[in-house]
């Protein structure tokens, strides 16, 4: 397989390096990240400045840009002569569930894979400190040498969640949908020694639904590597039926 690794915690991050090292025996593998740490940035691309690329090592560039622009660069202005036959966004230093998949930057540049026809895969160590990668790093060996197949099919888009073990101490494999979390974002506000404003959005750690089929219930409760299919379409097609003629006749 020609693989795909980028991220969205910078081209020297932890979780990239130690997949790319476990990696690189299996597949052609190319590299395109961030040069700097773009965590929530989300689905942004930068249009308003230059994007400007490097070359660290053969078949492995930074962008100084957001995690869809390094897919976007990777997939249309670096390998457009061999396109991969699937991406992988992560590892993330950190969790993506729920709707914080809106916010991240890892997820984000699997989707842009997603929209560009690639098959893409968001891999996230679950937690927010002292990450263990070995199982994330263990589970994508498994999931690449010996279910390759089932990762090619064009477009599509998996969200996985590891949780934060050593891979013998995970307990098996979930199929999951999103789960659904309790914001406890606040705008802290402070003042600089010259008395002028500035904020930071803060908050605690997220508290979450304790939906059985979700996946933050399979990677907290029953320590197993959560797999979450996504979809690039949103349209809310229950809604649309149930607005039927009423909306139609507005104007």
């Amino acid at each position: 397989m020609r693989i795909l690794l980028t991220n969205d915690d910078a081209i020297h991050a932890q979780g990239i390096q130690v997949l790319k090292k476990a990696l690189e025996p299996l597949c052609e593998l190319w590299v395109v990240a961030p040069a700097d740490q773009q965590s929530a940035t989300s689905h942004s691309l930068t249009l308003g400045n230059i994007l400007r690329r490097h070359q660290h090592d053969e078949r492995v560039y930074s962008v100084t840009g957001t995690p869809a622009d390094s897919a976007l660069m990777a997939i249309n202005g670096i390998m457009q002569d061999s396109l991969p036959d699937l991406v992988i966004s992560g590892i993330n230093h950190g969790p993506n569930m729920g709707e914080d998949v809106h916010y991240s930057g890892t997820v984000a540049a699997a989707i842009e894979a997603a929209i560009l026809g690639i098959p893409a895969v968001a891999v996230s160590t679950a937690s927010f400190r002292d990450q263990e990668f070995h199982g994330a790093v263990e589970f994508m060996k498994m999931l690449v040498q010996k279910h390759g197949k089932l990762l090619k099919n064009p477009g599509t888009l998996l969200n996985i969640n590891v949780p934060n073990y050593r891979w013998e101490e995970i307990q098996g494999v979930s199929l999951t949908t999103l789960g659904t979390r309790f914001y406890g974002d606040v705008i802290i506000r402070k003042m600089d020694p010259r008395e002028k404003e500035y904020f930071w959005i803060g908050g605690e750690e997220p508290t979450w639904e304790n939906q059985v089929d979700s996946d933050f219930y399979a990677v907290h409760h029953d320590r197993k590597v959560s797999i979450t299919p996504l979809k690039l379409d949103i349209t809310d097609r229950e809604r649309l039926k149930q607005m039927g003629d009423t909306w139609t006749d507005l104007i």
